[in-house]
């Protein structure tokens, strides 16, 4: 208990720290709609990422049904919101594309978890077809290919910070947990574990559902800022995209996969006025980052309030 509130003490100082600067930066106008904009797309991928560090950096599962699974909560969120143009209408619409996410990951997630590497990643990317391609065909429910717009504007800037601040917080308490432990030692040898007990499936499916539920808020989240969804925006390459920012990051890092939606957000921000070429400076910055540092930014680097100490207290040893 000790331990997880030495890592919760740092997260949350850096959280309010973080909110106060923003706060201060919107009433004093040096934020715009655009940085708005970009600040709020930082905050949705900041939970997506971290939900699927969980699972891939922490439980040593590569999946790429990610966007699947963000595409449930941002139809959830719409319907809801559109249905009942009220606050309690978009934040039930989240809520019960969180539930209907974490059942999919569950029904998913038992037998495919089985399944390593390669054969596991293509198993996830099936689901999500699977859920793009029902939400194309459900006309009645999704309105189909043509999407949902005109939704009214329920996210702002202080909602996504909250919820990714709430997904921070979930994960790191869960990774320092009994249950984080076991996954943990899942990812460093399966075998081993499972010899010494440890129910790998049940453990490797928790994270798998932690996850998905995760990436469904930031779609609900997602659909309530650009007030508009549609199937193409959670296709294959959405999961990737979210899986650039884990790898670059540093798979089992979740300060990584904060850090690395930060980097990449403000990096993709600068560089909208290249046009076309965006996307090339783009993948040579993330090529760069991959020769140099193949394991991501920070690795499985962590802050962590003992490391802070300790490094003060050398420097005063010094002095």
């Amino acid at each position: 208990m000790r331990k997880n509130l030495k890592y919760n003490l740092i997260w949350l100082a850096i959280l309010v720290v973080s909110y106060l600067a923003l706060l201060v930066f919107y009433n004093i106008g040096i934020i715009d709609l655009f940085l708005d904009n970009a600040i709020v797309n930082i905050g949705i991928n900041v939970i997506l990422a971290v939900g699927l560090n969980l699972i891939i950096g922490y439980s040593g599962q590569f999946s790429l049904g990610h966007a699947g699974f963000m595409a449930i909560g941002a139809y959830a969120g719409a319907i809801f919101g559109m249905k009942m143009p009220t606050y309690g209408g978009f934040f039930l619409g989240m809520l019960v594309g969180a539930m209907v996410s974490g059942l999919v990951a569950l029904a998913v997630g038992i037998p495919t978890l089985r399944l390593k590497g390669d054969y596991l990643a293509i198993a996830t990317l099936g689901v999500a077809e699977i859920i793009r391609i029902l939400i194309v065909n459900l006309e009645g429910i999704t309105n189909g290919p043509a999407g949902i717009f005109g939704i009214p504007q329920y996210t702002s800037w202080e909602m996504v910070f909250l919820f990714a601040a709430l997904a921070l917080l979930i994960v790191v308490n869960f990774i320092h947990s009994g249950p984080g432990r076991a996954v943990l030692a899942i990812r460093e040898d399966e075998i081993a574990a499972e010899s010494m007990g440890v129910n790998t499936t049940k453990y490797k499916v928790m994270a798998f559902v932690v996850g998905a539920m995760t990436a469904s808020v930031a779609g609900s989240l997602f659909a309530g800022y650009k007030q508009s969804v549609f199937p193409g925006d959670f296709d294959f390459m959405k999961s990737v995209d979210i899986l650039i920012i884990v790898v670059f990051g540093g798979m089992g890092s979740t300060t990584g996969a904060v850090v690395a939606a930060v980097v990449l957000g403000i990096l993709n921000t600068l560089l909208q006025d290249f046009g076309s070429v965006r996307m090339i400076i783009y993948a040579l910055a993330l090529i760069i980052i991959m020769i140099f540092k193949p394991s991501g930014l920070l690795g499985t680097w962590e802050l962590s309030v003992k490391r802070i100490f300790d490094k003060f207290a050398k420097k005063g040893a010094d002095v």
